[in-house]
C-alpha cells in the first residue's frame, strides 16, 4: 500500500533540527552529523545514519582508531577463535570466515564508487575480495542522491556485510528512488536475486514511522529460502516500518563499552544525546506466532526489536567512502546508526551457515525465540542486555528484543 500521507513524528522533527544545525558537538576534533536522507517525508522512506567526521574537513587516509574493525566486532560478539581478551580495536585481528548462499542489500539511488570503495576497504582490513554484483531494480542505472546521504548508506551495508560473511555472494540492489514504490520494487527483485543464488538473506536498513495500512505492504518482505532483516530506526523507542513487520527480523542498537585501556567490558541500550535504537510494540500489527513466548509482555500486537548488534556512533564501526557526503570527500570515517545492526546481524545469520531452501524470516525468528524461552540455552547463545532507561529489562525488552548474538550457536 503506497502511502500518501506520514504525519511528521517527533523522530522526525528531531532528524529535521540535526540535519539543519549540520551536527552535533562530540569530542574535540570530531562532530556528529545526521545526513538529510535520514529525513522522514511522505510517501518514501529514510536512511538510519549517523556520522562522525573531523571537524577539519580533511580526507582521512586510515580508519579512525576509535571504529570499530571486522574482527574488533567479531571478537566482541565471539564469531572467531581463539578470543583476543578485551577484544582492543587496534590488536584484534581475526576477522571471520564464514558465509552461505547470498546477502542481498537494497538501497536507493546509484553509488556510482560502491565496488572499488568495497576492494579498498576489504584490502585494509585483510578480507577476501567480495564476489560482488551492483545490480538495478528498475532495469537502468538510478541517479545518485546528490547529498551523498543514500551512497554512505550504500557504501556502509555492502562493507559491514561482508565484514560480517565475506564468503557470501554479495548483491546491492539499487532502488531507483527512495520512494515506497521504488523501494517495495527492489525488495522483490532483491528476493529473486537471492533465491535464485540458493537462498540467504535481505537487509534493509531504511525505514519510516508506521502507518495505517501497513499490514497490506508485508507480503514484499517474505518467501521461502530467504530472511530478511530490517532496522529499527535512530531515536529512543521510535517505532518503525518495515522493522515492525512480522516478516523481517528487527533489528535495534547497543553501545558497546570499553574502559580506559580499550579494553571491551560491557554493552547496554543505544539511549543517549546522539539518538537511541527504535523498538516497541506495534500499533497496527498483530503478534506473529513466534513471538508467543513474551506474550505476557507485548499482548495481542509485535513487538521490536527482535535482536541487536552495536548501533551507537560514539561505539560505531569503520566506513569507506569515496563518494562526496554533502559536499565533501572523507574517504575513512566512524557510522554509527541502526544501519549498521541490521546489514551486520543478516551477515552473522548468513555466516552461521544454517539457512536452507525452506528457511524463511519466520522459521527463524521461531527458532530464536523458542531459545530465549530455554533459559539455559538462552544464555550460551545470546547476550542479555539492559542499561539505564527503566524500559531496559532483563530478558526480552522493546530495548534490544532478546539481546545480541554470540557465536553462531542457534543461529
Amino acid at each position: 500500500m503506497k502511502r500518501s500521507i506520514v504525519l511528521l513524528t517527533i523522530t522526525a522533527v528531531a532528524l529535521f533540527l540535526a540535519v539543519n544545525t549540520s551536527a552535533f558537538a562530540q569530542a574535540a576534533g570530531t562532530h556528529f552529523s545526521v545526513p538529510a536522507s535520514n529525513l522522514e517525508q511522505p510517501g518514501h522512506f529514510h536512511t538510519n545514519l549517523i556520522a562522525v567526521l573531523p571537524d577539519n574537513a580533511i580526507a582521512q587516509n586510515s580508519p579512525p582508531t576509535a571504529a570499530n574493525t571486522p574482527a574488533s566486532v567479531a571478537c566482541v560478539y565471539k564469531l572467531v577463535s581463539p578470543l583476543v581478551s578485551g577484544c582492543p580495536i587496534a590488536t584484534t585481528t581475526k576477522n571471520p570466515s564464514g558465509g552461505k548462499g547470498a546477502i542481498a542489500i537494497v538501497d536507493a539511488y546509484d553509488d556510482p564508487n560502491a565496488v572499488s570503495d568495497l576492494n579498498t576497504y576489504s584490502s585494509q582490513f585483510g578480507l577476501p575480495a567480495a564476489t560482488f554484483q551492483v545490480l538495478y531494480a528498475s532495469g537502468k542505472k538510478p541517479g545518485v542522491d546528490p547529498t551523498g546521504g543514500w551512497e554512505l548508506e550504500e557504501a556502509l551495508d555492502i562493507e559491514i556485510s561482508h565484514a560480517m560473511a565475506p564468503a557470501a555472494q554479495l548483491f546491492l540492489v539499487e532502488a531507483a528512488s527512495n520512494s515506497d514504490t521504488d523501494l517495495y520494487n527492489a525488495e522483490t527483485f532483491a528476493y529473486n536475486t537471492v533465491a535464485a543464488a540458493g537462498g540467504g538473506v535481505v537487509s534493509n536498513s531504511w525505514s519510516s514511522s508506521e502507518f495505517s495500512g501497513e499490514t497490506s505492504d508485508d507480503h514484499y518482505f517474505s518467501g521461502k529460502g530467504v530472511v530478511f532483516f530490517a532496522s529499527t530506526g535512530d531515536s529512543a523507542f521510535a517505532k518503525g516500518y518495515p522493522a515492525m513487520s512480522p516478516n523481517v527480523v528487527a533489528a535495534g542498537g547497543t553501545t558497546v563499552q570499553r574502559d580506559s585501556s580499550g579494553n571491551f567490558t560491557t554493552e547496554i541500550y543505544w539511549d543517549n544525546q546522539y539518538g537511541g535504537g527504535g523498538g516497541g510494540i506495534s500499533s497496527y500489527e498483530k503478534i506473529p506466532p513466534y513471538q508467543t513466548p513474551i506474550k505476557s509482555i507485548v499482548g495481542t500486537h509485535r513487538g521490536v526489536p527482535d535482536i541487536s548488534l552495536v548501533a551507537d556512533p560514539a561505539t560505531g564501526v569503520a566506513e569507506y567512502d569515496s563518494y562526496a557526503y554533502e559536499g565533501f570527500v572523507y574517504d575513512w570515517l566512524q557510522i554509527g546508526g541502526t544501519s549498521v545492526s541490521s546489514p551486520a546481524l543478516a551477515g552473522i545469520i548468513n555466516a552461521a551457515g544454517t539457512l536452507t531452501s525452506t528457511s524463511t524470516t519466520g522459521s527463524e525468528l521461531t527458532k530464536f525465540y523458542k531459545e530465549y524461552a530455554n533459559a539455559n540455552q538462552y544464555k550460551q547463545v545470546w547476550r542479555d542486555i539492559t542499561g539505564t532507561n527503566s524500559n531496559c529489562k532483563v530478558g526480552w525488552d522493546i530495548c534490544t528484543g532478546i539481546g545480541v548474538p554470540i557465536t553462531y550457536r542457534g543461529k
